[in-house]
């Protein structure tokens, strides 16, 4: 059996019970599972850095946390852990080489991020009960992506995603894809992830795991085989995070004795009290009837669609934030609340769709963004 679970940030009152070395506390009722599988794998969304080296300069909170947030992950029985996601870089070359440096002391295994990124790129390979598994990590594009002189995660990229699927497949029983992406705190796909996913399966990958989103979301059988587009946090830590679906997820248990099958196993993490507990009772109930509702709208691509961009227009607050002229936080404030006009013409709006549109123009939009951000 291969157990696949999602975020592990070490915060708050887990990162206190982990410098106590109270790991017993953190894992609770998920021990035993953990320990009894073959391979156990989770995903490290931080990295390793000292307390005097710098954080790089990026959008959203930069992470990190002390080596005993390795050594807890491989007393709980954890084999694996990926590190395609949006935080491992988040204390540059640095950081990168603490944390894989600490896998290796600690002898746990590792996958999606290196010192660079031919390393990022590696596919891991593990004979386990005689049979060949091959891991592919891969993340979407934020902060925290390799280049070929920087450390950093595996990206997001069909194409390079295909090749790599198709090298491997010949030579394993089977190819399991892990994903970090998606819409944080949105329990569905996008279309283009449930489009690109699919590709994934269509190119001979057996399975897929994604997680980011901070939530569980469903799963489909495409053409016999599973995709998992959210498992939620694993273990994430967070004040202002209490009773919500933040603090809601599931692992994946694979068996492969008759093919590939699986066991889907809910718990509630950080909510009451900094610990991961079985979910039970009406609360287990609840979780079966919103995990069949998320999955009923997957299936149904038209559907799924019409949820997204439901959600979508809900939520664009943000990126209509990112447009205006307005920089000043008092203007933002008086401009989200309608009290100041946008001062972007539906021209200029045109022309950032075409720019972000457009591949061609994208590329020299991004080089011309990255330019004004490393220089």
């Amino acid at each position: 059996m291969i157990l696949i679970t999602g975020d592990f940030c070490p915060y708050y009152r887990v990162e206190h019970l982990i410098e106590n070395k109270q790991y017993d506390k953190i894992f609770s009722d998920v021990l035993p599972i953990i320990r009894s599988a073959d391979y156990s794998i989770t995903n490290f969304e931080t990295c390793v850095a000292s307390t005097n080296i710098n954080p790089i300069h990026k959008c959203g909170p930069n992470l990190r946390c002390g080596i005993n947030a390795i050594e807890a992950l491989k007393w709980a029985g954890f084999d694996c852990i990926t590190l395609a996601n949006n935080h491992f870089r988040d204390y540059g070359d640095l950081g990168v080489a603490e944390t894989l440096n600490t896998c290796k002391s600690c002898s746990l295994d590792y996958v999606g991020g290196g010192n660079n990124i031919e390393e990022a790129q590696k596919t891991l390979i593990k004979k386990l009960n005689g049979r060949d598994f091959a891991f592919i990590n891969i993340c979407e594009h934020e902060f925290s992506i390799a280049t070929e002189t920087e450390g950093g995660s595996n990206p997001l990229n069909p194409i390079a995603q295909f090749y790599e699927i198709n090298k491997v497949k010949d030579i394993v029983d089977y190819v399991i894809v892990i994903i970090h992406g998606g819409h944080e705190h949105f329990q569905l796909p996008s279309p283009r992830m449930q489009e690109t996913y699919r590709f994934f399966i269509d190119s001979g990958a057996d399975i897929i795991v994604n997680h980011h989103q901070h939530c569980y979301s469903g799963y489909e059988i495409y053409k016999g085989k599973p995709i998992f587009y959210g498992i939620g946090n694993f273990c994430f830590d967070h004040y202002t995070k209490r009773n919500s679906i933040w603090n809601e997820g599931y692992m994946v248990n694979l068996n492969f004795e008759n093919g590939v099958s699986f066991d889907i196993i809910p718990y509630i993490q950080c909510n009451d009290n900094p610990l991961i507990q079985l979910m039970k009772g009406e609360k287990f109930n609840h979780f079966l009837t919103k995990l069949n509702e998320l999955n009923s709208i997957i299936i149904n691509p038209q559907r799924l669609k019409q949820e997204y961009y439901n959600w979508v227009n809900q939520n664009d607050i943000d990126y209509k934030v990112a447009v205006t002229p307005w920089q000043y936080r008092y203007l933002v404030s008086a401009f989200v609340r309608n009290l100041l006009p946008t001062l972007v013409s539906r021209k200029r709006y045109r022309l950032l769709y075409n720019f972000i549109a457009c591949e061609s123009h994208r590329d020299r939009l991004l080089n011309m963004l990255r330019t004004k951000i490393y220089k």
